[in-house]
């Protein structure tokens, strides 16, 4: 079977760059690597179909001989010597299984003086109804790890103590190599830090870090909701060897009010009343969030009947004003009636005649055309 042309192995063409081909065989390698694709023939096959490629057109010399030639000048050699040599092959190789080990490019190597950041922490809040609603501010006491006050966070009783690591050179890396393959993995004897601390710190025992309470006011901004995150950034655990603070995320949970229920930014209620406030009507008191506000209802008003008041609900969180207040009418049925009561109705409904009532006289009309 003949060979594919190598550019259109890699999706490149004879006139792109050596970053250009690089760039093309590293999104391929990646996309056919056997770590990805485990028991796929066709992928493997694809991979070491693209290795190929690159091998030959990453090598200056031996891409001109395939420029001119084609497959039959790979036969002709590329005058002696490593042929990935100055081609950057090695490198490639190097980004490929950086990225299959974590890395972030760079053959997958990892600086071990730079710092590593301190763990994000989380803090399940709860709030009351009013605290969402107004805002909140009070003090927690948070639990994470600090940098140890002895020895500023090096792990060593002095900075005499501090050698570098014997096993990889202080890169905090181990590099194996098999053939052209070169993969990074973290050193085992100081586990990426690059040091090796000959005596460590008596209070943190090399550590560099330790447990610690803190207390933090925190201030809770007006209208948030359940499931909202309040970000207070450099507030987590103290980092390795400088590194910078993690964050804390307040989680929050907004507790259920005995009256009002919440919908975005506006605030519902129920409010009971009597037939007789329905019927004749009534000004009422109505709780709201800042205490009371009058409300008048009108004659003949119905059940569930709903009622609006304008900016009388949840500050809205980024400024831009109010939500309402909904009140909602429950109209109560007496229970327990006394003979007297009991009599007053059956009066008044023998002089109301209730079947005249619009609702009902639509609805006794709709029952006969329904019944016909």
């Amino acid at each position: 079977m003949a060979k594919r042309d190598y550019y259109e192995i890699l999706g490149a063409s004879k006139s792109s760059t050596q970053d250009e081909l690089k760039k093309a065989y590293r999104k391929r390698a990646l996309k056919y690597h056997p770590d990805r694709n485990p028991g796929d023939p066709q992928a493997e096959e694809s991979f070491k179909e693209c290795s190929e490629a690159y091998e030959v057109l990453s090598n200056a010399q031996r891409r001109s001989q395939y420029d001119q030639f084609g497959h039959a000048g790979e036969s002709m050699g590329a005058g002696g010597g490593n042929p990935f040599e100055g081609s950057g092959f090695g490198d490639i190789f190097g980004d490929v299984f950086g990225e299959f080990f974590g890395g972030s490019g760079g053959g997958g190597r990892r600086s071990a003086t730079r710092g590593q950041p301190g763990s994000d922490l989380s803090y399940n809040m709860d709030l009351t109804f009013e605290q969402a609603a107004f805002g909140y501010s009070t003090e927690l006491v948070i639990p994470r790890l600090e940098n140890c006050d002895r020895c500023s966070g090096t792990g060593a009783q002095s900075s005499k103590d501090i050698e570098v690591c014997p096993v990889c050179s202080g890169s905090g890396q181990q590099r194996i190599q098999q053939g052209f393959f070169s993969v990074a993995t973290t050193c085992s004897q100081c586990r990426g830090t690059g040091k090796h601390i000959r005596r460590p710190c008596t209070s943190c025992h090399g550590r560099g870090r330790v447990n610690a309470r803190k207390k933090l006011k925190v201030n809770i901004p007006a209208g948030i909701d359940t499931g909202a995150r309040v970000k207070l950034t450099g507030e987590g655990e103290a980092g390795i060897d400088g590194g910078p603070r993690g964050s804390l995320y307040l989680i929050i949970n907004v507790l259920e009010h005995s009256i009002f229920e919440r919908d975005g930014y506006d605030v519902y209620c129920k409010v009971p009343i009597s037939i007789t406030q329905a019927a004749l009507g009534s000004d009422l008191e109505v709780p709201t969030l800042g205490g009371r506000a009058k409300l008048h209802i009108a004659p003949g008003t119905q059940n569930d009947s709903i009622f609006r008041l304008k900016n009388k609900g949840i500050a809205h969180l980024h400024g831009h004003g109010l939500g309402d207040l909904y009140v909602k009418i429950v109209v109560e049925v007496p229970s327990n009636l006394t003979r007297r009561q009991k009599e007053l109705l059956e009066e008044f409904a023998t002089l109301s005649k209730e079947d005249s009532t619009p609702m009902k006289k639509s609805f006794m009309d709709k029952l006969k055309d329904f019944l016909a």
